[in-house]
């Protein structure tokens, strides 16, 4: 595969959101929360995370040609975190992904405790689609064209070799 990059990936902020230990390595996920792949990739990541310490960063990369909900799950789990709950939601968007319709998305930010008027208003907001664009857009500069794309160490990692740097 040619280098299409034109930067390199965006340094941990911040603003990302990170699960596991601050002081261990880190594994950049860029997906589509709307992808099979993507899911199926999560599974993996849970079942790693729970024999080795790294942290995992999601950024969004929502292709909406390809995954029509995809934008409304990403801005859907972007609200949850305005209310600490973006992991739940994340998790719980790529356990059941025939679920992103609207009434699915209301209902779950019921069973997770928001506020589900917040939860609608902020994820319908601009800052809430900015921050997914931020994904996307620094995304598309590192070189990432479809999801899962995953980099360990500033270098890309495709899926089949996930295993092979906890081996």
């Amino acid at each position: 595969m040619s280098d299409l990059r034109s930067a390199t990936v965006p340094p941990i902020a911040e603003a990302d959101h990170v699960r596991g230990p601050a002081t261990a390595p880190a594994l950049i996920q860029y997906g589509d929360l709307e992808c099979a792949y993507c899911a199926r990739l999560h599974l993996e990541l849970e079942q790693l995370r729970e024999r080795h310490q790294f942290r995992l960063v999601f950024r969004h990369f929502p292709i909406r040609s390809a995954h029509p909900r995809a934008w409304a799950a990403a801005c859907a789990v972007e609200a949850a975190g305005l209310q600490n709950r973006f992991w739940e939601m994340h998790d719980a968007l790529l356990g059941d992904q025939a679920h992103l319709e609207d009434p699915h998305l209301w209902r779950l930010a019921e069973a997770l405790a928001l506020n589900v008027a917040r939860f609608d208003r902020d994820r319908r907001s601009s800052e809430v689609g900015d921050r997914v664009m931020r994904d996307f857009h620094g995304g598309v500069r590192a070189g990432v064209v479809t999801v899962p794309t995953m980099f360990w160490d500033g270098r890309a990692l495709a899926p089949e070799q996930l295993r092979s740097i906890f081996a």
